[in-house]
């Protein structure tokens, strides 16, 4: 009888390693997503199946504590820039050189990137540049990624070029500004809103997904404030909302706090996770 259990037990478990050697999904169902924010608005994404993913990545941000955080990446898989001012290319050529990173990013920056900041070509090509409701696989990363829209602007100003004479436009442009819905095999839905203000096309988004995370600009002057913000929280209604874009210079003044009255006021609490720039939290 106990002979019979036995080999009844490693039947069973041959089987389950079988169903699970059969489809790779099941094995990182029970991962975690890792989020690290390093400041303003870049972040590192580690999904279930050890891809890694970078979002506006300018790692040299003041606000980040951890000055070697170049030096550091082993591995990244894929930058997402969501436009062309300088805070969001941020470090993505020297990381996409150190890593070969593929860049994934509007049609019109990715070509700029490419000529004038001296992108990678191989590494920057019409798979994976796109544009508003496009999607686009990530299977290095296991993920994919959709284009939407942010309201702002995308200018690209090349450090490298000389300073334009009289008369001569002094940037280029970053193709359309964009925001990103990471979609992530065995892991949560993330919305990046990029730099936008709120707009009701936000409501669009929750039609398509379900967002677990949504990683929202609430500094102001140049994006949504605490109170714009949260009208897009209402729009969009993620089970999280991460605040970013705020804090690093004085201009961006909007606070965590101001935020969390301005969605208590929409009865939206419970839904706030404060990071600060150097923390990684798991989902």
């Amino acid at each position: 009888m106990l002979r019979h259990a036995y080999k009844t037990r490693r039947i069973v478990h041959a089987l389950l390693l079988a169903i699970v050697l059969a489809s790779p999904a099941l094995l990182f169902a029970q991962g975690k997503t890792r989020i690290h924010w390093y400041g303003h608005p870049a972040f590192r994404i580690e999904t279930p199946s050890g891809g890694v993913i970078l979002i506006d990545p300018w790692l040299t941000v003041p606000s980040n504590p951890d000055k070697n955080s170049i030096a550091e990446l082993t591995r990244v898989d894929y930058i997402l820039v969501t436009h062309g001012h300088l805070d969001h290319v941020g470090n993505a050529v020297e990381i996409a050189k150190k890593t070969g990173a593929i860049l994934v990013a509007p049609y019109g920056l990715q070509f700029n990137m490419k000529s004038a900041l001296g992108y990678p070509e191989a590494q920057a090509t019409t798979a994976t540049g796109g544009n508003i409701g496009g999607t686009i696989p990530l299977p290095k990363a296991g993920a994919k990624v959709t284009f939407v829209p942010a309201v702002h602007g995308s200018e690209l100003t090349p450090p490298t070029i000389p300073a334009p004479a009289p008369g001569q436009a002094a940037t280029m442009p970053g193709g359309n500004p964009v925001g990103y819905v990471l979609q992530i095999d065995g892991g949560p839905t993330i919305y990046h809103t990029g730099d936008t203000d709120v707009y009701e096309d936000m409501k669009l988004i929750p039609m398509f997904y379900q967002v677990d995370i949504m990683l929202a600009c609430i500094g102001g002057h140049f994006t949504m404030d605490p109170v714009r913000a949260a009208l897009a929280v209402e729009y969009v209604k993620p089970k999280q909302v991460i605040p970013m874009h705020f804090g690093t210079f004085p201009l961006v003044a909007g606070t965590p706090d101001q935020f969390r009255a301005a969605l208590a006021k929409r009865q939206l609490d419970g839904r706030l996770v404060v990071m600060k720039p150097g923390e990684t939290r798991e989902f």
